[in-house]
């Protein structure tokens, strides 16, 4: 069952579209659930399209679709680093490297102290700032360097 909170939230949202569009804040409902439960399991994702009166598969489909809807447990700072061409050929895969190793952990694992995961992303849409990374899908991180990423990774705890 949805809390009070999350369907006083979801409800929020729903006045955004036209009544009898009650699906097209799937996306909201979903950010809402996974902020308050920290990842979607099927039966959370069933929730909220027997909510928004839509199939759950439609929902399933928005879940699994974009990389902002964790599907298993993440580390409290979800780090997702790009990899397509501009980022690949502006050194990406040495700050991949780099943060496999200073992490000690390898693409969708969680550091020992739930602190932090790591997802590999497709094109972020900021290709003049490559390499780059995000952190739980808000702040956008770009021209990485180690230097730089060990000062982002400072900053998260302070």
């Amino acid at each position: 069952m949805l809390t009070k909170s999350a369907t006083q939230k979801i409800e929020k949202e729903l006045k955004k579209f036209p009544k009898d569009q009650r699906q097209s804040a799937i996306i909201a409902a979903l950010r809402i659930i996974q902020n308050e439960k920290g990842f979607l399991t099927d039966e959370l994702i069933g929730l909220a399209a027997d909510y928004l009166d839509m199939p759950k598969i439609a929902a399933m489909e928005v879940a699994t679709f974009y990389n902002m809807f964790e599907l298993k447990p993440a580390g409290k700072y979800k780090i997702s680093i790009c990899t397509n061409i501009s980022c690949a050929l502006r050194d990406a895969d040495e700050i991949v490297c780099y943060l496999k190793k200073k992490l000690n952990i390898n693409f969708n694992e969680i550091t020992k102290d739930n602190k932090f995961s790591l997802r590999e992303s497709e094109c972020m849409g900021a290709c003049s700032g490559a390499p780059l990374m995000t952190i739980n899908n808000q702040k956008m991180y770009e021209c990485l360097t180690p230097q730089k990423v060990d000062q982002i990774l400072e900053d998260l705890e302070s």
